[in-house]
């Protein structure tokens, strides 16, 4: 006869790609049942996977039913999404539980096109997602997702996030003309973007995506130290210029104590939609030595494919233009990869347990 013993013995023998952890280490199991020759399993993500349960659900069912006298095996795969630990001295927003950066040390690499797909890769797993695009001086997510008007303010005080394809957004971009420069000095900057994240009204978001503005000087330090973020992750080609530059940002956020939850590496290679040969333009591994030198894991590659700039363009990124195509799919395993890392940092204690007062009556 099978015991519970033997059954998590056997559950620690699955390992979960996207943790890099096995079921037990992860805390993903949370209960085991043991009738007979039936076993009953619970497994519990701490990261959205809706993409991934059911595969997860066999490879479960087919450790347990090798184990001797197993005849049936029932196995359940949920995901819930914690709030995790942000900055000392910084306090998450209510309505947040997770803020996660998107960062590269230069631009041209492709990092707001990356946030939006990754923003939606998490929609698509079965999260709930906003995105505030954090680059003052050059706002492109209204664009990329086919937004436009001012939002509207219930009180005066707050606004409400647009939306598009599900997720809630906002932008200086919609509160500016479009062909409006913004002529701001450093300060001016920091407390938009201050006012763009605390006065909106965003409504319980699993994962904040903020789209932050290339480089690492004053600013974008100064935003790293300010906005609660649990996690950040780094975009960068694999060409030697885009990495060196790419490795600043991912110090900067060292120094504020926010961990990297990776790397994604953009444009990693191109294949001719003509006569499908493949060349890596921006050249190749760059971002796997960068991942390999900082202890980070590689979230994944992306092409240099023609579709994600046009999807982008007309207001349709990959992920809701074409759901089931490679691309899009690549974006969800990228995204599954993300908030597992997270999903693995320690917890909000703040968060996850209101406090109770007890009251003499």
């Amino acid at each position: 006869m099978t015991t519970e013993s033997a059954v998590r013995t056997a559950l620690g023998l699955v390992q979960d790609p996207h943790c890099e952890q096995d079921l037990i280490s992860s805390g993903a199991v949370r209960g085991v049942g043991v009738d007979g020759s039936k076993v009953a399993v619970e497994i519990q993500l701490g990261y959205p996977a809706a993409g991934w349960h059911a595969t997860l659900e066999a490879q479960v069912r087919q450790a347990l039913e090798a184990l001797p006298g197993v005849d049936q095996a029932l196995v359940t795969v949920t995901s819930r999404v914690h709030a995790h630990r942000v900055q000392k001295d910084l306090t998450p927003l209510p309505e947040v539980r997770n803020i996660i950066a998107v960062a590269s040390g230069k631009g041209g690499v492709g990092k707001s096109t990356t946030a939006v797909n990754l923003a939606l890769a998490l929609q698509a797993e079965g999260a709930t997602v906003g995105v505030l695009d954090a680059d003052i001086y050059g706002p492109s997510i209204p664009k990329m997702l086919g937004l436009s008007g001012r939002p509207d303010s219930p009180d005066g005080k707050t606004i409400e996030p647009k939306l598009n394809h599900g997720l809630q957004a906002m932008s200086i971009g919609l509160l500016v003309a479009e062909d409006t420069p913004m002529i701001w000095r450093g300060p001016m900057v920091t407390q938009a973007l201050q006012q763009l994240l605390n006065d909106t009204r965003w409504q319980g978001l699993d994962y904040l995506v903020i789209d932050l503005p290339p480089g690492t000087g004053d600013i974008q330090l100064t935003l790293a130290q300010r906005v609660p973020v649990s996690g950040a992750v780094i975009v960068t080609t694999p060409q030697d210029i885009a990495t060196l530059d790419a490795r600043k940002a991912l110090q900067m956020f060292a120094k504020v104590e926010v961990p990297v939850l990776g790397i994604v590496e953009n444009m990693a290679v191109h294949v001719c939609s003509n006569c499908g040969h493949s060349e890596h333009v921006f050249g190749a591994g760059g971002g796997q030595a960068m991942a390999a030198q900082y202890d980070v894991p590689l979230l994944g590659s992306l092409p240099l494919d023609i579709r994600i700039r046009e999807q982008a363009d007309s207001g349709v990124p990959t992920v809701a233009a074409d759901p089931d195509s490679p691309l899009s799919l690549a974006y969800r395993d990228i995204a599954r990869r993300t908030a597992a890392r997270l999903s693995v940092q320690a917890r909000n204690k703040a968060i996850a347990f209101p406090n109770i007062v007890m009251q003499n009556t």
